[in-house]
């Protein structure tokens, strides 16, 4: 099995022992997103509509990096801190994706990663 890490200049940096993105083949393994500013490393704040705003573009610029787009993603796991928030998700993820839209499945948890009120992670497909 053939495995290069994907480093994404426009995400933030790694916060661990992992890599924004490992590729094999043509399978892009995304790490988790939570919604940090890569400029300065803060966590965005104002609303969770930010929050899930960040997360989506730390996850392009991660699809970037490895020669894909947002289009290349097939499948998304979310996890939330409060379900409640679910429909905002649905609502940013209608304007950032394209149908046909990834497959994903949305997970409660009690926390995340630096206070982070949602965490993304997802897989690409490339094509040849």
């Amino acid at each position: 099995m053939n495995r290069k890490a994907i480093s994404a200049e426009d995400a933030p940096d790694a916060i661990g022992p992992y890599s924004h993105a490992i590729r094999v083949g043509n399978s892009i393994f995304m790490s988790g997103q939570i919604a940090l500013n890569p400029k300065n490393m803060e966590l965005v704040s104002g609303s969770f509509r930010k929050e899930t705003k960040q997360v989506f573009a730390n996850i392009s610029a991660v699809v970037n990096a490895a020669g894909g787009s947002l289009q290349d993603i097939v499948k998304l796991t979310v996890y939330l801190t409060d379900l409640k928030n679910f429909d905002m998700v649905n609502a940013v993820m209608s304007e950032t994706f394209q149908y046909p839209f990834p497959a994903r499945v949305a997970i409660g948890v009690s926390a995340l990663p630096r206070g982070a009120t949602i965490e993304v992670e997802a897989l690409a497909i490339l094509s040849d």
